[in-house]
């Protein structure tokens, strides 16, 4: 069992949960349910940098990364620097995030905001809507073509954009559909935990380009995007190279200055 199949499993015992504490007729009635969401695909097309920034306390992979920083600081520190969009990790277990996370980042900044999850329920696209969210995760390697099928049509009829996130050619060919926005291919191999960015470049060109291409995990330097570019990708997330330093909005600053 890797990582990921942990976590999916922790996940549904926590999906039913919530699901038992707060109905659904509960979310729909938010202050945020009608709130127009913003494109994050839209913005990574017409943007020359392709930032997305995220709020990460911890992972799997390296335990603490940063426990002291406020998300607020860090969103509206995230906007300054010119970021396109934000990524919050709402995960509790493994990731130390939570869906008031991704409410104080709503209440701190105008960045499309990425629910970073672990979608396995129509029930959690439901929550991204309520809390604030403009965009969602649907890992690939969790999901058959149905479930990417079903939640991420459920995602765009409540707005929302879709990132789907690959591992491998045979994640990428049984989830490629119209209803997705964005393709992001994530470095990191989940059995051991090693990045690599030809993962991004031997699959860039069986993304067909209806889709803005992302590239996840491992880019901790303007080197890595500069040498992506060629290959397609727009949209570039970064978490751990802003988290792990005292002030991530400085750090995005400086790194979006030096790709420009």
């Amino acid at each position: 069992m890797n990582i990921l199949d942990k976590i999916t499993l922790d996940k549904r015992k926590e999906v039913e949960l919530r699901k038992s504490l707060i109905p659904t007729s509960q979310l729909e009635q938010s202050v945020l349910f009608e709130r127009p969401t913003v494109s994050l695909s839209d913005k990574l097309r017409n943007s020359k940098t392709g930032i997305i920034a995220e709020h990460k306390r911890r992972s799997p992979s390296k335990s603490v990364i940063n426990h002291t920083l406020s998300v607020q600081d860090v969103a509206q520190g995230y906007e300054d620097a010119g970021v396109c969009g934000m990524s919050v990790l709402t995960d509790g277990k493994y990731f130390g995030g939570s869906l008031d996370d991704l409410l104080t980042a709503r209440a701190s900044c105008n960045l499309p905001l990425l629910r970073k999850e672990f979608i396995i329920d129509e029930y959690q696209l439901l929550e991204a809507k309520a809390y604030g969210a403009d965009v969602i995760l649907l890992i690939a390697a969790i999901l058959t073509r149905e479930e990417i099928k079903k939640y991420s049509e459920f995602a765009k009829s409540l707005n929302l954009d879709v990132l789907l996130e690959v591992h491998n050619e045979e994640e990428l060919h049984k989830s490629i559909m119209p209803s997705l926005d964005m393709l992001g291919v994530n470095n990191r191999n989940l059995k051991t935990f090693d990045v690599s960015l030809n993962t991004s470049k031997s699959l860039s060109t069986l993304i067909p380009n209806d889709f803005v291409k992302v590239s996840e995990s491992g880019i901790s330097n303007t080197e890595a995007i500069k040498e992506l570019q060629p290959y397609g990708y727009q949209g570039f997330l970064i978490g751990e190279n802003f988290m792990k330093t005292d002030n991530p909005g400085a750090s995005a600053t400086a790194f979006i200055k030096s790709l420009l």
